[in-house]
């Protein structure tokens, strides 16, 4: 199984990008899908995430600007970020916990926002 994000870009600040992740091949007992994100010289940071229940969770940081979703039959969830900052700036990366545990890492997608 491979997670595949997409959508990232060059946006300027108050700007708009939507996130899509895809986990291609079966998937299993999925529970919580996640979305984290790691700038330039430091860690990887949650940033929201769905429980199979619908319950989400966001970083006090993009709350009431970020919205998680998800399709589970599609393997799939998705981050709506709308007026987007500069220190927004990051690599976007998914993840899903299943009940075998989280999925390898994929390689992320890069979001960029010029001030």
């Amino acid at each position: 199984v491979q997670l595949q994000a997409s959508g990232g870009g060059l946006v300027e600040a108050g700007g708009s990008l939507r996130l899509s992740c895809v986990a291609s091949g079966s998937v299993f007992g999925i529970n919580t899908m996640y979305w984290y994100r790691q700038a330039p010289g430091k860690l990887r940071d949650l940033v929201a995430a769905i429980s199979r229940d619908g319950h989400v969770h966001y970083a006090d940081s993009v709350k009431g600007r970020f919205t998680i979703s998800r399709d589970v039959a599609k393997n799939a969830v998705y981050l709506q970020m709308n007026n987007l900052k500069p220190e927004d700036t990051a690599v976007y990366y998914c993840n899903i916990l299943t009940d075998h545990g989280l999925l390898r890492w994929g390689q992320g997608t890069l979001v960029t926002v010029s001030s």
